[in-house]
């Protein structure tokens, strides 16, 4: 993953992110064509391993590339929700035509929607709402489990699950 020939320029980057692709994984890509590959980690107290109100999710970086070769793309081709704030916007959505894998992005709010970091993760559902401030961008999966990610360090986000969501 460091051979300078690999490193996908932010061109090719912002070229992708036109056409609604992204690379295949769990990861934070950036357009400066940067790559912090996770892993979704689950925390459960021992006394409450079995009930899903107790979880606790984090994203952990296992390694940051500068210099990669995306095996496979896939199509963020459904957004379910938008929101500005101050010059950017954060969207949010599912990829549909490969398992509903779940992304949330944040852009410039001008006329390309110009990609500052998409998150991908095949291990979440879709995101159907996204709140953006001054420090956080926040997505609420399908699943009810809230994802906060600082503006300038994504890779640091946070799970939580949602107390109103109804639990069975």
């Amino acid at each position: 993953m460091n051979s300078p020939d690999a490193t996908p320029n932010a061109d090719l980057i912002r070229d992708r992110w036109r056409v609604r692709e992204a690379p295949h994984g769990d990861f934070i890509m950036f357009s400066d064509g940067s790559l912090s590959v996770m892993r979704l980690m689950r925390l459960s107290p021992a006394d409450r391993l079995h009930d899903m109100r107790a979880e606790d999710w984090q994203w952990w970086q296992l390694l940051r590339a500068t210099a990669w070769t995306p095996s496979d793309w896939i199509n963020v081709d459904t957004t379910f929700a938008s929101c500005t704030y101050a010059g950017s916007r954060a969207l949010a959505g599912e990829s549909s035509d490969h398992g509903s894998i779940g992304w949330v992005a944040l852009t410039r709010d001008d006329d390309h929607h110009t990609l500052e970091w998409i998150a991908v993760s095949c291990s979440s559902n879709p995101f159907t709402e996204v709140t953006l401030d001054a420090t956080t961008v926040t997505a609420t999966s399908t699943l009810g489990r809230i994802w906060t990610f600082p503006r300038n360090t994504p890779q640091q986000v946070k799970i939580t699950e949602d107390p109103t969501y109804p639990w069975p």
